[in-house]
């Protein structure tokens, strides 16, 4: 058997006011099928990573692992091919690190 998976993903940097703080955002919408926008702001540049876990902490998809510039971001996730249930999501920026929880329901 072959499985196919597509993961669709937009990320949009914004520019804006001066940021002093990190933040991670929850998720819109939240219950989501099968998509969501996680949004986050960094007040410095540098390596970010965004990954999402399965209930039992395993990674499931990177959804960002880059460097990026102080800011604000958005990611678009696709998660039509996993199951329902509950996942994490993380943001690393430096020696920030927040996870939070998102429910998808099919």
């Amino acid at each position: 058997m072959i499985l196919t998976l597509l993961i669709f993903q937009r990320v949009v940097e914004e520019q804006s006011a001066i940021i002093t703080d990190h933040n991670l955002s929850q998720n819109y919408p939240n219950p989501f099928n099968p998509s969501t926008k996680i949004s986050w702001q960094s007040p410095v540049a540098g390596h970010q990573t965004l990954k999402v876990y399965d209930v039992l902490g395993n990674e499931v998809i990177t959804l960002v692992n880059e460097f990026r510039n102080a800011g604000s971001y958005e990611v678009d996730f696709n998660a039509s091919s996993f199951s329902s249930g509950i996942y994490f999501y993380q943001l690393r920026a430096g020696s920030y690190t927040q996870t939070k929880k998102m429910i998808l329901i099919k």
